[in-house]
């Protein structure tokens, strides 16, 4: 009876003094949680011993050595420079590295078959055609992507203006390429009349110059002949046919072969023939088996060779910067063209695909490549995409641990159509050269450069320097002198290894896309897998059962 209601004054005060003590509260949950954090980290360095930097070694043996080989590489190049080697030194130097490519190389062929045969029909047709369209999209996405970049880049830097740069001497003449007979050639390619010849030739347009004589036929007033002045003459004419003979020189058009695998044409076979066996089922097992087989005697040379990358990889980035020109040259406008190049790149490859992967699959994309260091130290060294992919395979699959059926089929399509540093590089290069002729390029014309840049990279085959290749046909669709693409060489073999290791980050983490869009379709074969294998076990029983049903109704037959 004595106690007192509690009096509004004093519940706010209550109030007051709660809300008081929240910030300390609050200090002292970070603290507690600043020192978990510390202990964390001390007991972690303390639990660091000499095994587990072994581990650490024994994981990325590969890795560690293939970076000491590029700075090896580099340091030694730089070195060798003062003496100034002859060519044929410089070749005998370089071999090292050429054995790399030529082994790689070798596994290419048989490994693009193999893996997209062996990819495809693994999965039916239903699962490798929404893989299929989900590729496509993210490489057409990804090159525009890289080609708006790359315009973008060029038009802000503007490293066109200025003193005009001295065009480099080149070797060999820049052969002229019609935009249409080059596209031509890419659907050609696609479709190759002689397999066996596919794997060491592809079909290129030939120009060839024929002269002849043409008749032309001119009709002559006759009336000229006649004096004007007489009045029964006037408006009485005549004509005169002549005949002129005139020499012609036209450039025709003649199919010829370049050397060189056609990887696009064994492509679309082999994607093909997997989705015919897969759909054979049963029957086409045998022929599944013996793909798969390959794959995997394939894939253990690699892993043989992989040993040989580091030094292969040393002696290709020495011989490359000792054959290297002067440096003094590369400055002015090419300098920024290089630069500009350079910054287009790394955008693309360090923030706008790393940024798509985690977008769609919320993983860090930087884990992610971390797991490809070696092929992207490969691709560095070796300049070829093709070449670096059976290095790729194995760095997707026992790294970052993406499903085979994924990368067997994404991979060598990826390799051949996917281009997206070539892409920007085109681009790059084609309004640099119109900066350096003082020539504006409308709307239109911008716009044809980056649809024509696009397309060209997918008809660029994965070998050094096919970039140079392409490029004529992307000046050529917006009237851009060929002949300039000499300023340009003096750095190409540098920006060639540079755009081949975004090529090959580009392919891998669209692996890593697709398998992530794919899990759906991938679980459900695998549950199909599982429930023919409970089939297949109770298969075997039943048939010996009717086997011996029809011996015995056989054996009665007979004894009747």
């Amino acid at each position: 009876m004595n106690e007192k209601p509690p009096n509004s004054n004093s519940l706010f005060l209550d109030q007051d003094t709660e809300k008081s003590h929240h910030p300390e509260k609050d200090l002292n949950w970070l603290r507690r949680a600043m020192q978990k954090r510390v202990s964390g980290a001390k007991n972690r360095m303390c639990s660091i011993t000499c095994g587990s930097i072994k581990v650490f070694f024994r994981r990325n043996t590969f890795v560690l050595f293939t970076v000491a080989a590029v700075a090896v590489g580099i340091v030694l190049g730089f070195a060798l420079r003062p003496h100034n080697l002859s060519t044929r030194e410089i070749k005998y130097f370089s071999f090292p590295g050429e054995l790399l490519m030529r082994m790689l190389q070798m596994l290419v062929l048989p490994l693009i078959v193999s893996s997209l045969v062996t990819g495809i029909s693994s999965l039916d047709s239903k699962a490798s055609g929404k893989m299929g369209v989900r590729a496509i999209i993210y490489y057409m996405l990804t090159t525009f992507i890289a080609v708006f970049i790359g315009i973008v880049m060029v038009i802000i830097i503007r490293p066109g203006k200025g003193n005009r740069d001295s065009p480099v001497s080149s070797s060999g003449s820049i052969e002229s390429v019609q935009a249409a007979d080059a596209f031509l050639d890419l659907i050609r390619n696609m479709f190759p009349p002689n397999l066996v010849e596919a794997c060491f030739k592809q079909y290129k347009t030939l120009y060839k110059k024929t002269v002849f004589t043409k008749n032309i036929t001119i009709m002559l007033n006759a009336s000229e002949a006649v004096n004007a002045t007489e009045p029964s003459s006037v408006g009485n004419f005549s004509t005169v046919l002549q005949i002129i003979q005139e020499t012609v020189e036209e450039t025709v058009p003649v199919s010829g072969s370049s050397n060189g695998v056609n990887a696009l044409g064994l492509v679309v076979f082999s994607m093909c023939f997997g989705l015919v066996i897969g759909n054979m089922k049963q029957q086409g097992q045998a022929l599944r088996e013996f793909f798969d087989c390959l794959n995997d005697a394939i894939m253990r040379l690699v892993a043989i060779i992989i040993w040989y990358a580091p030094v292969g990889i040393l002696f290709l980035i020495a011989g490359k910067i000792v054959e290297m020109k002067d440096l003094a040259q590369v400055g002015g406008q090419l300098g920024m063209y290089t630069v500009c190049v350079i910054i287009g790149l790394l955008i693309h490859g360090l923030f706008v695909l790393p940024l798509l992967f985690f977008l769609v699959t919320r993983k860090n994309p930087y884990t992610f490549i971390g797991g490809l260091l070696q092929a992207l130290i490969t691709a560095l060294g070796t300049s070829s995409s093709s070449a670096t992919l059976p290095i790729t395979f194995r760095c997707l699959e026992e790294n970052n641990h993406v499903d085979k059926r994924v990368t067997r089929f994404v991979l060598p399509v990826g390799a051949t159509i996917n281009m997206d540093g070539t892409a920007l590089y085109e681009a790059v290069a084609a309004i640099f050269i119109a900066q350096v002729n003082d020539m504006d390029l409308n709307f239109g014309q911008i716009l044809t450069i980056s649809i024509t840049a696009t397309a060209a990279s997918i008809g660029a085959a994965g070998i050094p320097q096919a970039g140079l290749v392409t490029m004529v046909i992307v000046l050529t669709s917006v009237g851009l002198p060929t002949e300039d693409i000499t300023l340009i060489i003096a750095v190409d073999w540098f920006l060639d290894r540079l755009r081949t290791t975004t090529n090959v980050l580009g392919d891998s983490l669209g692996a890593g896309i697709v398998e992530h869009l794919s899990r759906q379709e991938l679980q459900n074969q695998d549950a199909e897998i599982g429930n023919s294998v409970i089939e297949e076990n109770e298969k075997p029983y039943q048939l010996i059962c009717q086997e011996n049903d029809s011996i015995k109704h056989r054996n009665s037959e007979t004894t009747m």
